[in-house]
């Protein structure tokens, strides 16, 4: 598949990073139809459960990447002669808070539980074991590396590998019909796998973990520059999942029914974070050296994450019950209408992966912080607001009016309001118009 003579468009590029996401698309889509058979399986209420502890232990354990991802990258690629010194401080950096976090999860979870008006059934066990996968995803700095040396293909293989596996073990615990603890234990099962699938890798293409080390100077330095991203990073996950949080206060089958709306308007979020990822790379390369194609790369990269998710953002807003009761028939009604409003977030999560990058390469770490925070508290004041009102239709609508904030928050800072702007052209289609109508 090649997109479109649209002229300004570098195809041959394009075409590669679109095979990169095509990896990802199989396991993806797996992932997906064992979600749905989980999700049919369960039941709303402890789907719902499910859901709350997964959307829960994942804003607890924000921390615990530290921010790290992107710094990895771009050190190794300023410095790849210390690649193991790099690799080998953020893994134990990492480590460490990931173990801190388990604890501190189930704490705050007990007080959630004791002061909620309507807590339901104790989850304690079930958050304990969901706490555990973060510390395996410390791994994911193998993920990094590769990143690094325009290599994803590699931990995708892996990737692939571990959902085929995650696959079976989840159809299994549906076969025998186990509770919601198990399919925790096969989501906490899903990361070990993964690390150990990207140590493999790594093992495989000639390199070894035990030639790492750890710098305190380094990790001084990295926790300096990412301070603010793993603020931004709580801040994202806030945003994202805090409408399963709260809505656990209507009850754990509107969490459930808001859920399978949720999953299925982000099943795609992976094609803006492998485009990105992709050409992260040479994004900061054209940085360096042509601010001109810098600034075109970037305004492309937006007209194309555009291109992508509007057409599907029509299309699902108006299939949206059609495509619920497809699935579940009427075990989750009312998630079409959610799913219907929720899809339209893609879009500025789409152009908000693409402008986090631009705001990494400028160095405006402290910007990327603030546009996440102030999407953030949009979101939970929002959802104050709505969700006791109109349940999960509300969380939904909270999620889009706080995507949007967060994304478009780069007008209000004089330094980024020319990235807002281009933003805006490639939303309402301007730039693709200038290059039509220029052909």
């Amino acid at each position: 598949m090649k997109l479109p003579g649209i002229k300004g468009f570098d195809e041959e590029a394009f075409n590669k990073y679109f095979k990169n996401t095509g990896w990802l698309m199989f396991g993806k889509i797996l992932s997906m139809v064992v979600g749905f058979i989980i999700a049919g399986y369960l039941g709303a209420s402890s789907f719902g459960d499910l859901s709350f502890a997964s959307a829960f232990t994942m804003i607890m354990a924000a921390v615990a990447a530290l921010g790290l991802d992107s710094f990895i990258i771009r050190e190794i690629i300023n410095e790849p002669a210390k690649k193991d010194e790099i690799l080998g401080t953020a893994l134990l950096m990492r480590l460490i808070v990931s173990l801190l976090l388990i604890p501190a999860t189930v704490g705050v979870y007990l007080l959630f539980h004791r002061f909620a008006d309507h807590p339901g059934n104790p989850l304690t066990w079930v958050i304990v074991i969901l706490s555990l996968a973060y510390f395996f995803k410390s791994f994911n700095v193998i993920d990094s590396y590769f990143q690094s040396q325009v290599a994803s293909k590699y931990v995708v293989k892996v990737q692939n590998v571990c959902v085929i596996l995650s696959v079976i073990v989840k159809i299994l615990l549906v076969w025998f019909h186990l509770p919601v603890i198990w399919f925790a234990a096969a989501l906490s099962f899903d990361s070990l796998s993964l690390a150990a699938g990207l140590v493999y890798m790594y093992h495989k293409r000639g390199f070894s973990l035990l030639t790492w080390t750890f710098s305190r100077s380094r990790a001084v330095k990295l926790l300096k520059q990412s301070f603010p991203l793993i603020l931004s990073a709580v801040m994202v996950s806030i945003y994202m999942k805090i409408d399963q949080v709260m809505l656990k206060d209507v009850g754990s089958a509107e969490v459930g029914i808001y859920s399978v709306a949720a999953n299925i308007s982000e099943a795609w979020y992976f094609i803006p974070v492998a485009i990105v990822t992709s050409v992260f790379p040479a994004i900061i390369h054209a940085r360096k050296t042509d601010l001109e194609r810098y600034t075109k790369r970037l305004k492309n990269l937006y007209d194309l994450l555009v291109f992508i998710s509007l057409p599907v953002a029509i299309l699902i807003s108006f299939l949206g019950t059609d495509i619920i009761h497809l699935i579940y028939k009427d075990a989750y009604q009312g998630a079409g209408q959610m799913l219907s409003i929720h899809i339209w977030s893609g879009i500025f999560v789409f152009l908000g992966s693409a402008s986090s990058q631009y705001l990494l390469a400028e160095g405006y770490t402290m910007v990327s912080f603030q546009r996440t925070a102030f999407g953030a508290v949009a979101n939970v004041l929002l959802n104050l607001w709505l969700i006791p009102k109109y349940g999960g239709i509300g969380a939904s609508v909270a999620t889009l009016i706080a995507c949007f904030i967060s994304t478009f928050y780069l007008l209000f800072i004089p330094k980024t309001r020319l990235q807002g702007v281009m933003m805006l052209k490639s939303l309402f289609l301007f730039t693709a118009f200038q290059k039509i109508f220029k052909r």
